[in-house]
């Protein structure tokens, strides 16, 4: 047997100092802890990285503009992103949570694992040709990119890319995990997500939205949560005007619901905002409707404040279905609760934004943007914050924590991500600051050079962040901290829905079925154009008709 001699005390010390520094070096490799002077070079080869891929965030954010589908139906979209990320060696899993467009794409392996999210439905009737200041829509009656969704994925995916090479070259650990927010507009996928687990074993979420400005918050920014649910009532069918006394009015129990309802906000807090639309009011006028429905968004600023008027929505429902004699029955079609975002990934997000800076807008955008304002008949200033609106921004926002009160307004259902796991949000400065939001002219911007710009910039943000966590284990374990003792100290996530509600993935398939084959002939071909404005031969920015609008 070989026997060891213990070393002399000096030779001793070096050898524990040899230990200690291969250990610490290895911890190092595992948890991604690496000096200053290391992470300040991988954030200069981001950012060159990132701005190499400037032709690739044109053609993304136009590809998906020239698609515009509505939520539930993004088949074109998600098929083309799945192709771009497997091209670039990502493992793509289809279909998740029940839902055919979702998807979750993931490169890496251990930790931290680190989640990119952005949103790719658009909106009804927004068909809008792109740098033109007027109306004129590429397909009329068409969807549109009216709320800027085709340029989030350009943002995320290809400041990923730009990480990965860079992680790939210096072999550093983590795993990159990309996926879309199908039906935001709807409020229908997230919530599932977390059901089904998606976000399981995730360290941290950054999300990203478009918007007027650069910008992020941390703490609750003021959105509130909601519930989306479809109210049916089941009547009998009779001869409207032979024998009207035989029918029950299933159109009658809708009508007495939106009453009952309309009555009952009187005595709602003025922080909720209610709305609804009839989706089914009977087939023809002369046949009592044997059966009706409702659709409604019930949101307000807290969890018990939205159950509550979930359950008098319900209640109503009820006494409607008892004063026409008819059967009533309802389910979620999406649900999402009032965000909270994570401090520490917001301040290093922001210190990453400042870095980046705003986009070098030409005269031309500012035309155009100036013009877009005027069209919609802009506020001077933003009612939020009481900066002015004038043409397109050009410093970067203000850090924001929670805000002291809030007044209520929409909400998005990344809200049930950031109560699950440490979530911040980016926005980019791809629209034109003062649009109305869901309308027509904010797609106006949305595949021009505005765009192309800020979701560049966007990625920038994104990837200088990434290097942040993939670098710092710090930085994570900060965003964790946050999470568990501040975030959620109080409040603890419960979720809308059960296991028994499905996606509602038969939403807007009529519509895009109506109107798919008229709008693929416009579709981005961009191995013959240069740029979808191009394809359209419109002349940036094109402010004013040639020939008056009628």
């Amino acid at each position: 047997m070989r026997r060891f001699l213990a070393p002399k005390h000096g030779h001793a010390r070096l050898l524990v100092s040899f230990l200690f520094i291969g250990i610490f070096s290895a911890r190092g490799q595992v948890a991604g802890s690496h000096d200053s002077a290391f992470i300040e070079g991988l954030k200069k080869q981001a950012l060159a990285a990132v701005n190499s891929k400037e032709k690739s965030v044109q053609e993304m954010v136009d590809m998906i503009f020239s698609f515009g589908e509505l939520g539930f139906q993004e088949f074109e979209t998600s098929k083309y992103l799945v192709s771009v990320l497997e091209k670039n060696g990502f493992t793509v899993q289809k279909g998740v949570s029940g839902i055919p467009t979702s998807w979750v794409a993931r490169w890496g392996s251990g930790s931290p694992v680190i989640a990119l999210g952005s949103d790719i439905d658009c909106i009804p009737k927004a068909s809008q040709k792109p740098g033109v200041a007027y109306k004129s829509p590429i397909v009329e009656g068409a969807p549109g990119h009216g709320e800027g969704h085709n340029s989030g994925q350009a943002v995320i995916i290809f400041a990923a890319i730009a990480v990965k090479e860079l992680m790939e070259k210096n072999h550093l650990p983590g795993t990159l995990m990309i996926w879309p927010g199908v039906a935001e507009e709807l409020l229908g996928s997230k919530a599932w997500y977390i059901r089904d687990g998606l976000f399981k074993n995730v360290d941290a979420c950054i999300f990203t939205h478009v918007y007027g400005g650069f910008a992020t918050r941390y703490g609750d920014p003021g959105y509130n949560g909601m519930v989306s649910v479809q109210f049916s009532f089941e009547g009998e069918a009779a001869h409207a005007a032979g024998a009207p006394w035989r029918g029950k009015s299933a159109l009658d129990a809708v009508e007495l619901m939106d009453v009952g309802w309309n009555f009952k906000r009187e005595h709602l807090k003025p922080t909720q905002r209610s709305h609804y639309v009839i989706t089914d009011g009977g087939d023809q006028p002369n046949v009592v409707p044997s059966r009706a429905s409702v659709w409604y968004y019930f949101r307000e600023r807290t969890y018990p404040d939205i159950i509550s008027m979930y359950e008098a929505g319900q209640k109503i429902a009820q006494g409607a279905a008892l004063m026409t004699d008819t059967k009533m029955s309802y389910h979620i079609l999406g649900a999402a609760w009032p965000p909270h975002f994570n401090k520490p990934l917001a301040e290093a997000l922001y210190a990453n934004m400042k870095r980046v800076g705003m986009p070098a807008w030409s005269e031309a955008d500012q035309k155009l943007a100036h013009a877009v304002q005027k069209l919609v008949e802009a506020p001077k200033v933003d009612f939020e914050d009481g900066s002015p609106i004038d043409g397109l921004k050009t410093t970067v926002d203000t850090l924001k924590g929670s805000v002291p009160f809030s007044m209520g307004g929409g909400s998005d259902d990344i809200g049930d991500i950031s109560w699950n796991i440490p979530t911040v949000q980016l926005f980019y400065p791809a629209n034109i600051p003062g649009t109305k939001g869901h309308h027509w002219a904010d797609a106006i911007a949305m595949a021009t050079p505005i765009a192309h710009k800020g979701s560049l910039a966007g990625a920038g943000a994104v990837a200088l962040t990434l290097i942040d966590l993939f670098t710092n284990p710090g930085l994570v374990d900060s965003a964790k901290d946050y999470f568990v003792h501040v975030q959620t100290k109080d409040v603890h996530y419960q979720p809308f829905i059960t296991g028994e509600d499905p996606p509602s993935i038969f939403l807007n398939k009529a519509i895009m079925d109506k109107y798919r084959d008229q709008m693929k002939p416009f579709y981005y071909n961009p191995a013959k154009y240069k740029t979808y404005l191009d394809q359209l031969g419109i002349n940036y920015p094109t402010l004013e008709p040639t020939t008056p609008v009628k």
